[in-house]
């Protein structure tokens, strides 16, 4: 990455990098450069977008960011399932708190970088006072950011996943849009689930979704049923505690995309999950995302994968 951005400061060597990229993709009320976004958790505390710009990517999720810096989970905490072609990660919202991600977001302010800010609460918050970390967040980066992700599915922080509750969710939208109706752009705020819920858990996102208005749902997070793994399923249950991403989590990922489709075909979905190939990509467009992201399909393939997706 140090070296990457290196690169960015030499002109021909720039040029180079940021290769000729395809027709933009409105969305949302925001012009993307392309549908491709590095998902949340690369970058967490917004230190690399330009380099994610110059590799290719149209957009750059950035964090999840909690209002107060935070350690995250013990380490080890990230673990690479090479015959899966999968992760699994236990990180626990590990991240420098808002303060200092704004303070970094500022250093990329009008270069046309399009960034998500992907929010959440710090473990040591209850949930009943979950909303008020959700807000803390919001207010602070939202002149930094094109768009907002309320992250209530990771399974790295306890009970988090409790606030995809219809109610905590109502919660915590309506003190996101008190705010966001006294500003003049109004940016978008998408909800990101995860890929575990029951169908009677996604039919209330799907009534929320529409109650709300939520912008786009973003599909999905990790998930936390290791039957999805072949080989490495015995070390994932030893472990107990971690996410699983990668190409063995698309078929879930995919299932509920369909679903929330089949319930609601106007929903914007961003799919993420499982991608790491341009026929994976397509499937996900198929399905009717708009955008997609990836992380775990880079950390295998590298940089090829984004032109692979691209201009397949």
């Amino acid at each position: 990455m140090i070296l990457i951005r290196i690169g960015l400061k030499i002109p021909l060597l720039n040029l180079g990098l940021r290769f000729e990229r395809i027709q933009p993709v409105e969305f949302a009320g925001i012009q993307f450069k392309n549908r491709l976004g590095m998902a949340a958790g690369f970058d967490k505390n917004a230190e690399y977008v330009d380099v994610l710009d110059a590799m290719g990517f149209g957009y750059v999720e950035i964090g999840t960011v909690t209002p107060e810096p935070q350690d995250g989970n013990p380490k080890p905490r990230l673990f690479r399932l090479t015959e899966d072609e999968a992760l699994m990660n236990r990180m626990g919202f590990n991240n420098l708190g808002v303060k200092k991600v704004v303070e970094n977001l500022k250093k990329f302010q009008n270069r046309g970088y399009i960034i998500g800010g992907n929010i959440g609460k710090n473990k040591v918050t209850p949930n009943e006072d979950a909303h008020l970390d959700y807000e803390k967040c919001f207010v602070a980066m939202y002149d930094y950011v094109q768009y907002f992700v309320v992250n209530v599915s990771s399974p790295n922080t306890p009970n988090l996943r409790a606030l995809q509750d219809k109610d905590m969710l109502i919660k915590i939208f309506e003190v996101l849009y008190a705010h966001r109706d006294k500003q003049e752009i109004k940016k978008p705020i998408f909800l990101k689930i995860a890929p575990d819920l029951s169908l009677e858990q996604l039919d209330d996102i799907v009534s929320v979704y529409n109650q709300l208005k939520i912008d786009a749902l973003i599909v999905s997070n990790t998930t936390i049923d290791y039957d999805v793994l072949t080989h490495n399923r015995a070390f994932a249950r030893q472990e107990k505690m971690g996410g699983i991403s990668g190409r063995p989590i698309a078929k879930k990922s995919n299932a509920v995309i369909q679903y929330l489709k089949s319930k609601d075909d106007s929903i914007n979905i961003i799919g993420v999950g499982g991608i790491d190939s341009a026929a994976s990509a397509k499937e996900k467009i198929d399905l009717g995302c708009q955008l997609i992201q990836i992380y775990t399909g880079f950390i295998y393939k590298g940089n090829g994968l984004i032109k692979d997706i691209l201009y397949s």
